[in-house]
C-alpha cells in the first residue's frame, strides 16, 4: 500500500464540467474539460495576453494551490537551489573549436543566465564577445537563443532568438566588424539557417500557422523578408523538414522526414538560385543520412533491410539511390547512430550491447580501430568540427561518476588529448559513489537494462528513497551521463536508476520497434518490471519510489501510474503527453501528423484507435487510489499543450480515490523546456527534487541519509 504523505489542507480548483462528446469508429467519448484548450491557441502562443480569462484564472488557481501544498517545502528548495549552483562553473566556457583564422566557443559570466558567444584569434589573442545572450534578453519574461552560426568569411553573425517559449524564432544577422544587427529580421522560423557560399544570403525554415517548417527560403541581405526565394515547398503536413550545410559549404541539404520516413534534397551552396536535387525519393520506411566527404556522400540509411544501419557512398555529383556502394555492412546487434566525414578520415558513432562507441575509419587504408574506455557505463558524443580537412575530431565522455571531459582526437597517430575536464566548484570526488548497471526481466523475457547511481554509503536493504527515470519514445536513449543535479538526492541517500524501456534504441533498431505503435504497452510494462527489480534486488520498497519523465516519458509516467499506481510512492509528470488519443485525432495540431508513425492514425484506423486508447493516460483514469502526482506544464508550449495536463490533473482528481493531492504547476511564462536561463531552470529542479523528497518521507530521509554528507546537506 502506497504511504499516504502529509500535505498541507487545501481545496484544488475544480473546473466546471462542459460535456463534449466524439465519436470514431463507432466509439463515443465524452471530455467534461476539453473547454480547457483556447480556441485562439494559436494566436495565443505568439502572445500569451490573449489568453481567455476563465482558462487563465483557472490555470492561476492550480498554481496558487500547488504553492499552498508546497509551501512548507520552501527552505529545502532554496537549499537544493544552492548546491545545484554551487556545483556550477559560473564563469564556464567551452573549449573553443578552430575555423580558419579563428576559434569560435561559447562561455557565461559570474551570475549570467544565458551564455555568450565568442571568438579568439586561432594563434591566440584576446577573446571577443560576438553575441552576450544576457543583454539581449534583459527586459524579457523569457528568452531562449536558437542557432548561432558565423558566416565562412567570419564578418558575419546569424542568430536566432524566441522571447515567448513558443519555438516561433526570429532570425538576425549581426556585422562582426561593429557589432550591430542589420536591417534584416525574419520571424517564424525554425530557429537556424545556412550561408550561402558568397555569405551575402541565408537558407532557413519557415513555420506556419499550426508550427510546421513548410517551407524552404534564400534570404538575400538587405531585401525585404516578402521577396525571399522559395527553395522548397512540402506540402505533406506528416513531414518535418530542416536546412543544413557541409563544413566545406559546397552543399545545401533540405532535409525531409517524419518518425520512419527519409527524404534529401541537395543544391550547391554557390548556386542559390538552382533548383535543389532529389537523392532519393521518400519510401515509407526507407531511412538515410547524408554526411559530407568531399567528391562522394556518406550515406547512413536502413536500406535493403539493414535494420540497425549500414554506410554507403555515392559520387556527390550525383548521389542518386541507384550510384549508392556498401562501404561498412549491416551488422545486426550493431546500431550506428551517426557518421562525420573527414578529407581522409570517416568516423561513426555506433551502440553494441547497450553501450555506445567511436570507431575511426581510415578512408585510405580502410583500417579501422576502436577508441576504447574502461567504465562499465558510460556516456559518449561527437563534437564534430568546423573544419573538414583535418586530422583532429573531438569527442566528450562522462559516465554517472565521472564529470564530463572533452578531448581532441588524432585520427592518424591515435593521440587523445584531454581538453577539459568539467569542474563542481563544491567538489567532487567519484570514489564516494557508486554506478551499476542491471538487467531487469520483462514479462516476456526481455532484459530491461538499467542504470543506477548511489552514495556509497546509502544501505541497500529496502529503505532507500529512488528517483527513477524513464522515456521510451521515438527511439531516444537516455545516456548514463554526468548530472551533477542529481548528487542533491544521491548525497542525500537517494538511489537514481535510469530505465532504458522498449521504445529507445537503447539495444539497437528492434529494442525500439518492440516499444511503438501497436508493441506500445511493452514501454510501460518494461518501465513496472524495472521498479518490481529494484524492489527485488533491495534497493528500494515500492512506497518509496518516485517515478519521473517528461514529454513522451510523461506519457509514461500516466500510463503507468494507471496499470500499476500500488508500484509507485510518488509521480513526476514533465510537460506530460497524457492526452494521446485526443491529440493524435485532431490534425490540426502542429505535431499531430507527423506522429502518426510514432503512434498509429486513430483517424484512419480503427486499430490504431483502439491500441491507443488502451492505454492513453486521460482516456484510463479510474477510480484508483493514486500515488501523489506533480504535473507541469509550460503555457506556451507547441510540442505538447498546456491543456493535456491541465485536463489530465482534473479527471484524476474527479475519479481517483484516496486522500494524496495532484499537483499542477504551469509556467506561465515559458513551453515545453521550461524556464530559460540556466538559474531559473535550476528552481524548477529544486522544486521537483523538493517534491520527490516530500513524498519520500522526511523522517526516513533522516535516518537513511549517508553519514557522510555535508553539514548543510539538510533534508525535509
Amino acid at each position: 500500500m502506497t504511504r499516504t504523505p502529509a500535505f498541507p489542507t487545501a481545496s484544488p480548483p475544480q473546473p466546471e464540467k462542459r460535456p463534449v462528446f466524439d465519436v470514431h469508429h463507432g466509439v463515443t467519448r465524452t471530455d467534461d474539460y476539453a473547454w480547457l484548450r483556447a480556441d485562439n491557441w494559436q494566436e495565443m502562443f505568439r502572445n500569451p495576453s490573449l489568453l481567455g480569462g476563465q482558462i487563465r484564472a483557472h490555470l492561476e488557481a492550480e498554481n496558487v494551490y500547488q504553492a499552498a501544498l508546497m509551501a512548507e517545502t520552501a527552505q529545502v528548495r532554496k537549499q537544493l537551489f544552492k548546491e545545484m549552483k554551487g556545483r556550477i562553473k559560473e564563469d564556464d566556457s567551452s573549449v573553443p573549436m578552430k575555423d580558419g583564422p579563428y576559434a569560435y566557443g561559447s562561455s557565461f559570466k559570474l551570475g549570467g543566465e544565458q551564455p555568450r558567444y565568442f571568438r579568439t584569434p586561432r594563434e591566440g589573442g584576446d577573446q571577443e564577445i560576438l553575441l552576450d545572450g544576457d543583454l539581449e534578453a534583459e527586459g524579457k519574461a523569457y528568452f531562449r537563443l536558437g542557432g548561432v552560426d558565423h558566416s565562412t568569411d567570419h564578418r558575419k553573425l546569424l542568430w536566432a532568438f524566441d522571447d515567448k517559449g513558443s519555438e516561433f524564432y526570429t532570425l538576425r544577422v549581426r556585422d562582426l566588424a561593429d557589432g550591430n544587427d542589420l536591417a534584416d529580421r525574419i520571424p517564424d522560423t525554425g530557429g537556424g539557417g545556412v550561408w550561402d557560399a558568397g555569405n551575402d544570403g541565408f537558407f532557413y525554415t519557415r513555420l506556419d500557422a499550426n508550427h510546421r517548417p513548410s517551407k524552404v527560403l534564400f534570404h538575400a541581405l538587405g531585401d525585404s523578408p516578402e521577396n525571399d526565394r522559395l527553395i522548397y515547398e512540402e506540402t505533406d503536413p506528416g513531414f518535418f523538414m530542416n536546412v543544413g550545410g557541409t563544413r566545406s559549404n559546397e552543399w545545401i541539404m533540405v532535409g525531409i522526414n517524419d518518425h520512419e520516413t527519409s527524404e534529401y534534397r541537395i543544391m550547391s551552396a554557390s548556386e542559390p538560385f538552382a533548383e535543389p536535387k532529389l537523392v532519393a525519393p521518400r519510401e515509407t520506411g526507407l531511412q538515410y543520412d547524408l554526411e559530407e566527404g568531399g567528391d562522394v556522400f556518406f550515406i547512413l540509411t536502413n536500406a535493403d533491410s539493414a535494420k540497425d544501419f549500414k554506410i554507403m557512398t555515392a559520387p556527390a555529383s550525383d548521389p542518386v539511390r541507384a550510384n549508392w556502394q556498401e562501404l561498412v555492412p549491416h551488422e545486426a546487434g550493431r546500431l550506428i547512430l551517426s557518421v562525420i566525414g573527414f578529407k581522409d578520415h570517416m568516423v561513426r558513432l555506433e551502440r553494441k550491447e547497450g553501450l555506445p562507441r567511436i570507431v575511426v575509419h581510415d578512408r585510405n587504408s580502410g583500417e579501422e580501430h576502436l577508441i576504447s574506455f574502461d567504465e562499465e557505463a558510460f556516456s559518449l558524443g561527437l563534437s564534430g568540427s568546423y573544419e573538414y580537412d583535418t586530422e583532429i575530431m573531438r569527442f566528450s565522455y562522462s559516465s554517472m561518476t565521472t564529470p564530463a571531459q572533452v578531448f581532441d582526437y588524432n585520427m592518424r597517430t591515435r593521440e587523445r588529448v584531454l581538453l577539459k575536464t568539467q569542474e563542481v566548484p563544491s567538489g567532487h570526488d567519484p570514489d564516494h559513489y557508486v554506478t551499476r548497471r542491471l538487467m531487469a526481466p520483462a514479462a516476456d523475457g526481455e532484459l530491461v537494462p538499467v542504470s543506477l547511481i548511489h552514495h556509497r554509503d546509502t544501505p541497500l536493504d529496502g529503505s532507500a528513497p529512488c528517483l527513477l527515470y524513464g522515456y521510451g519514445s521515438y527511439g531516444i536513449t537516455v545516456p548514463a551521463a554526468f548530472n551533477t543535479n542529481l548528487l542533491s538526492l544521491v548525497d542525500r541517500g537517494f538511489v537514481y536508476a535510469i530505465a532504458h524501456v522498449r521504445g529507445g534504441k537503447d539495444k539497437g533498431y528492434g529494442w525500439y520497434d518492440d516499444g511503438k505503435r501497436a508493441h506500445k504497452m511493452n514501454t510501460f510494462t518494461d518501465f513496472i518490471a524495472v521498479a518490481h527489480h529494484l524492489v527485488a534486488e533491495r534497493y528500494t520498497a515500492h512506497d518509496r519510489i518516485v517515478a519521473q519523465g517528461g514529454s513522451a516519458g510523461g506519457l509514461l509516467m500516466g500510463a503507468v501510474a494507471n496499470m500499476a499506481p500500488e508500484c509507485f510512492g510518488g509521480i513526476v509528470a514533465e510537460v506530460p503527453f497524457v492526452d494521446v488519443l485526443t491529440t493524435m485525432l485532431d490534425a490540426t495540431l502542429p505535431l499531430t501528423p507527423p506522429e502518426w508513425p510514432e503512434w498509429g492514425n486513430p483517424i484512419a484506423s480503427e486499430e490504431d484507435y483502439r491500441t491507443i486508447a488502451a492505454y492513453s493516460p486521460y482516456d484510463n483514469v479510474a477510480a484508483l487510489d493514486y500515488p501523489p502526482i506533480l504535473a507541469l506544464a509550460g503555457l506556451t508550449d507547441p510540442r505538447v499543450t498546456y491543456w493535456e495536463p491541465a485536463k489530465w490533473v482534473a479527471r484524476l482528481r474527479d475519479r481517483k480515490t484516496g486522500d494524496n493531492p495532484v499537483l499542477f504547476k504551469i509556467n506561465m511564462d515559458s513551453g515545453h523546456a521550461g524556464a530559460s536561463g540556466r538559474f531559473s531552470r535550476l528552481e524548477e529542479i529544486a522544486f521537483t527534487y523538493a517534491f520527490a523528497l516530500k513524498v519520500a518521507g522526511k523522517a526516513d530521509l533522516a535516518t537513511t541519509a549517508p553519514p557522510t554528507l555535508l553539514d548543510a546537506q539538510t533534508a525535509l
